[in-house]
Order: structure tokens, then C-alpha cells, then sequence
């Protein structure tokens, strides 16, 4: 993501360490200190347009790499994820009886491709054969825009941050109600959702349709972790998680990694099906956050 500073740009392409660097003339100046062979798309399109038309052979599998994502680095210098195929198709999987996507659906594309919450939103289309709307940046960053969007392109399946939620809404408030509104679910995702916050959009819409379902979730995990959909009956709770995701496994556990009781405070310790392969030359730290679990053979 080039909005990011410039020396954390750096760092991610220097640690990736890849062997191509696909970009365009204009942007390609401001990528430097890597190893990666440059592309252009644009300033190299006559020598790619040379090139053969048919489908290369198939290689890959489901073990295979998909993307390499890096964390925040809240906790230090970012660090890549290591993500395979599997644990990006058996999350659509996974969860195929709770939503029931189709070819019918359309998405858009609101978060940065650098944020893994973009990799449930452009797969969650494209895996479906659904339709992908790309949000515009300035787009994304104008909730009264966004919400124009929503009508226009009859977008039914919505992935937000309850922060930029919180501005749909006001922006709803003060534009009015759109008819042209089509969305079925409203997902939430990357920080807590605070339950009453969401009161003046149930006043409005109800709670039925749109659905709105709340999906924790880490990158380490493959985007989403659990599911609850949320009612009207639950704005006078707290912070309302859900169950883990079918092919998840959820304990909490004390500073020993024992089970705490029911009403003890404990760290969330995620297994399954959905972990990926580790810390990208982090050896130590792959070790120290991915454990055994003590608790399956």
C-alpha cells in the first residue's frame, strides 16, 4: 500500500525479498532497495504483449503460498504472514452455510489490499462468481460518497471496520435513506464492535435485512475467526464475539495455558484449519506464537 511512509515501503520489499516487482513507470521511481526484477505494465507493455496468449501449465496446489500479508507491527518491525491456498478456500467453505453466497452477489472492494479484510472481499466475489466493486480511494474516504455507491451498484454483501460503519451511518442520517439500498449482510471485521453504536441503523433498517454479523478475526488466522449476528436485543450487551468458524477451534487459556472457568478473564488461543504457515523468516517468533495444542492429538 503506497500510502503507507515511504521506510515502511522499504521494509516490506526488502524483507519479502521477491523475485518480481509488478508496478507502472510512474510509481516505480519511489520503490527502491530491493532485489526484485521491475515490471511495468505500462512502460514494458510492447514486450508482454509479445509474449504467448495460452494458459501456462498448472503448477501450484493447495499447499502452496497464496500471499504473504505483513501485521501491523504494533509490536515491533512488520512482520509477513505466511497464507496458502487451503486456508483461503476453506474459509469460503467454512462458512457457505452461514451466508449461502452466490453469483448474484455484489462486493466491494473498501479496504486496502495491504489489510487481509480485502482478501474475504475480493475472494468472497470472485470465488462465487460474484461481481467485485473497486471503491475509488477518495471514494472510500467520503462516507456520504461511499454510501451513494451502495445504491448505485446495488451492492448486497458489505465488509466494514465498525469505525467507518459508524460514519455510513451518520452519513445516512444526514443524506437520508437511499432506496436503492440492496445489501443483505453487513460484516464486521479488524477492531470491536461497539453494540450500541448500532441502534440508529436498526431504527431505521431493522435488524432482519440487512443481516449484520460481527467476524473476529487475526491475520495469522486467515481473516475471520468467528461468527454472531447481531439483533436489536443485543445493544444492551457488551462485546458479543460468537462461535468459531466450523473448521476453528477457540480456548481460553491462563498465563499457564490451562482452560479458565466460565467468567474468568483468559487469552484467546485460536487452532484449525485456518492457521498459516508461519512468520516469514521469523523462525523464533513462529515458534513462540504457533504452539502445540495441548488440547488435541
Amino acid at each position: 500500500d503506497l500510502t503507507y511512509p515511504k521506510d515502511r515501503v522499504a521494509y516490506i520489499l526488502a524483507d519479502a525479498n521477491a523475485p518480481l516487482l509488478v508496478t507502472q513507470t510512474k510509481l516505480a521511481e519511489g520503490l527502491t532497495g530491493h532485489p526484485a526484477k521491475v515490471i511495468r505494465l505500462d512502460g514494458d507493455a510492447l514486450t508482454l504483449a509479445a509474449e504467448s496468449t495460452s494458459n501456462p501449465s498448472l503448477t501450484t496446489h493447495a499447499g502452496n503460498l497464496a500471499y504473504v500479508i505483513y501485521t501491523s507491527g504494533s509490536t515491533g518491525r512488520p512482520k509477513g504472514m505466511l497464507i496458502t491456498h487451503h486456508n483461503v478456500v476453506r474459509l469460503m467453505q467454512a462458512t457457505e452455510p452461514w451466508y449461502h453466497f452466490g453469483e448474484r452477489e455484489v462486493w466491494t472492494m473498501f479496504h486496502s489490499c495491504a489489510f487481509d479484510f480485502s482478501v474475504w472481499e475480493i475472494w468472497g466475489a470472485l470465488l462465487y462468481g460474484g461481481r467485485l466493486v473497486v471503491v475509488p480511494y477518495l471514494t472510500s474516504r467520503s462516507p456520504e460518497a461511499f454510501y451513494q455507491l451502495l445504491g448505485d451498484e446495488q451492492v448486497t454483501v458489505l465488509n466494514q471496520t465498525p469505525a467507518a460503519f459508524r460514519q455510513l451511518i451518520q452519513a445516512e442520517a444526514e443524506l437520508g435513506q437511499n432506496p436503492k439500498l440492496a445489501l443483505r449482510y453487513v460484516i464486521f471485521g479488524g477492531e470491536m464492535l461497539e453494540l450500541k453504536s448500532l441502534k440508529p441503523w436498526f431504527e431505521r433498517h431493522g435488524d432482519q435485512r440487512p443481516q449484520l454479523i460481527n467476524m473476529y478475526g487475526i491475520t495469522e488466522t486467515t481473516v475471520h475467526v468467528t461468527y454472531r449476528p447481531i439483533g436489536a436485543s443485543d445493544l444492551a450487551g457488551g462485546s458479543v464475539v460468537g462461535v468459531p468458524i466450523p473448521d476453528l477451534q477457540v480456548h481460553l487459556l491462563d498465563a499457564n495455558r490451562q482452560l479458565v472457568p466460565v467468567g474468568v478473564p483468559g487469552e484467546m488461543y485460536v487452532g484449525g484449519a485456518g492457521l498459516g504457515r508461519g512468520y516469514y523468516n521469523r523462525a523464533e517468533l513462529t515458534a513462540e506464537k504457533f504452539v502445540p495444542d495441548p488440547f488435541s492429538s
